[in-house]
C-alpha cells in the first residue's frame, strides 16, 4: 500500500538536497514546457494560414483560358479561345464525382476597372456573373435580402447582390440598399441583397467590394452570348479535385482543338493541392516539434535516472538495514520507483501548468491587440496533454528502473559494511 510513511520518506529524500532536486526536475519541466510551446506556436501559425483560405471549398479548382502553345489539326499556336456553356455541360456529363461546376464571367479586376453608378456616386468594383452554387464554393454571409436563385437565372432578372464595401461606398450609413438600382456599364440592376465575407488576408477589404449578378443576365446585358470567362469546379468529398482535373482538361482540349500535350493552354489554380501542401507542411512541423520536445524531455529523464543512482548510492547503509529487518526486494524496488515517478510527474505537471499559462497569456494579448496575419489562437489539444502525462509516467518508471535494480542487488551484509 502507498502509506503516509512512504509519502514522508519520499518527501524526505527529495528535500534532503533541494538544489540537486530542483536542477534535476528542471530538465523534465523544460522538456514538457518546450514541447507545449512548440506545438502551440505551430498550431497558431497553422490556424493563421488556414484562415486565409476562409470558408472557401478547399476541394476546388479555378480554371481559365490561356494562349495555345502548340499547333494542332491545322490550328496555329498562339491563338486565343474562350470557354462556352457547352463545355460546362460536357464536364458535368462526362466527369464523375463533381459536386459543382460553376461558369463565371467577370467585369473589372484583371480585365480593367468598370464604372458602377448610383445617383451621383461612382465606384469601380468587380462584377461577377454567377450561378447560385457559387455561394457554396466561395461562402459569404448574406447580411440582408437574399442571394441569386434559379428563378433569377431562368428569367434573366437584372438583380444584384452587393458587398458591404460597395454599400459603404455608394450609400449613406443609415440607408438600405434593398430595392434600389445600380447602373453597371449603363445597365440598371436592382439590389436584392448584401453580403459580407470572412477573411483576414491582404485582400479582405477588396472581397467586400464585389457585385454578384445572375450569369444569364450578365451574358445578355454585356453581350457575352454563350462565352464563359472561367469556371469554379468542386469535387465531391472523398474525391480530390487534383485526381480528376486531367479529365476536365481533356474535355476542354477536345472541344477547342487543342493539342493533348499542350500544358499551357488551360490555366488553373488547384486549391486542394495548395491546401494539402499546407497540411503536409504543418504535419512536418508537428513531427519536428514532437521530436525536439521528446529529446529535451528524454535528457531530463536521463538526469533523473542519474540522480536516483546517486540517491541509491547514498542510501546503501539504509537499504542494508531495511533488508536485514526483513524488507523484500519488491518493497525496495517499489520505493525507488515511486520516488522517481513522483519527481518526474511533479516537474512535468509544473511544465504543463506553465505552458498552459503562457498560452493563455499569449491568447489574451492577441485578443487585446487584434488579429495578426498568419498567427491565430495558439493552442494544444487535450489529447497531447494526456499523452504527455502517459509519457511522463512511463519515463518515471524507466528512470527509476535501473537504480531500483541496483538497490535490490545489494546484499544486506555488504550494504551494512559500506561507508
Amino acid at each position: 500500500m502507498f502509506s503516509r510513511d512512504r509519502w514522508n520518506e519520499i518527501l524526505e529524500v527529495l528535500t534532503s538536497n533541494w538544489v540537486r532536486t530542483l536542477l534535476t526536475a528542471f530538465g523534465v519541466f523544460w522538456g514538457i514546457f518546450i514541447l507545449i510551446l512548440l506545438l502551440s506556436a505551430g498550431k497558431g501559425l497553422e490556424n493563421g494560414i488556414k484562415q486565409d483560405f476562409g470558408d472557401i471549398a478547399t476541394n476546388s479548382m479555378f480554371m481559365w483560358t490561356r494562349r495555345v502553345s502548340k499547333p494542332y489539326q491545322g490550328m496555329p499556336k498562339g491563338r486565343r479561345y474562350s470557354y462556352r456553356t457547352s463545355d460546362v455541360e460536357d464536364i458535368k456529363q462526362n466527369v464523375p464525382n463533381l459536386r459543382y461546376v460553376s461558369p463565371r464571367n467577370q467585369l473589372g479586376g484583371f480585365n480593367g476597372a468598370n464604372n458602377v453608378v448610383r445617383g451621383l456616386k461612382v465606384g469601380a468594383y468587380n462584377v461577377y456573373g454567377d450561378y447560385p452554387e457559387i455561394i457554396n464554393q466561395d461562402p459569404m454571409e448574406i447580411t440582408s435580402g437574399r442571394f441569386i436563385n434559379y428563378g433569377d437565372i431562368n428569367e434573366k432578372r437584372k438583380v444584384a447582390i452587393i458587398g458591404e464595401g460597395v454599400k459603404k461606398g455608394l450609400y449613406e450609413n443609415d440607408e438600405s440598399p434593398i430595392g434600389t438600382y445600380l447602373k453597371i456599364q449603363g445597365v440598371n440592376f436592382m439590389v436584392i441583397g448584401t453580403y459580407k465575407k470572412k477573411s483576414t488576408g491582404g485582400d479582405a477589404e477588396e472581397e467586400q467590394k464585389q457585385i454578384y449578378i445572375p450569369f444569364t443576365s450578365f451574358s445578355q446585358a454585356f453581350n457575352r452570348g454563350d462565352k464563359v470567362g472561367w469556371m469554379a469546379i468542386t469535387a465531391n468529398d472523398g474525391t480530390p479535385i487534383t485526381d480528376i482535373k486531367s479529365k476536365i482538361f481533356d474535355i476542354v482540349k477536345k472541344n477547342h482543338k487543342i493539342h493533348p500535350q499542350d500544358e499551357r493552354a488551360v490555366g488553373y489554380f488547384d486549391l486542394y493541392e495548395q491546401f494539402r501542401k499546407v497540411e503536409n507542411l504543418f504535419m512536418a512541423l508537428k513531427v519536428i516539434a514532437y521530436f525536439v520536445g521528446i529529446l529535451v524531455l528524454l535528457s531530463g529523464v536521463i538526469g533523473v535516472s542519474n540522480i536516483m543512482l546517486i540517491v541509491v548510492k547514498e542510501r546503501t547503509r539504509e537499504i542494508g538495514i531495511r533488508r536485514a529487518l526483513g524488507a523484500s526486494p519488491g518493497n525496495i524496488r517499489s520505493q525507488i520507483l515511486f520516488e522517481s515517478v513522483f519527481l518526474i510527474i511533479i516537474s512535468g505537471m509544473a511544465g504543463i501548468v506553465f505552458g498552459a499559462l503562457l498560452i493563455y497569456i499569449l491568447n489574451y494579448v492577441l485578443d487585446m491587440a487584434g488579429p495578426i496575419d498568419m498567427f491565430i489562437n495558439p493552442s494544444v489539444n487535450l489529447r497531447v496533454i494526456v499523452s504527455a502525462l502517459v509519457i511522463l509516467l512511463i519515463s518515471g518508471l524507466l528512470a527509476g528502473l535501473i537504480p531500483a535494480q541496483n538497490a535490490i542487488k545489494l546484499k544486506p551484509v555488504d550494504a551494512l559494511r559500506s561507508e
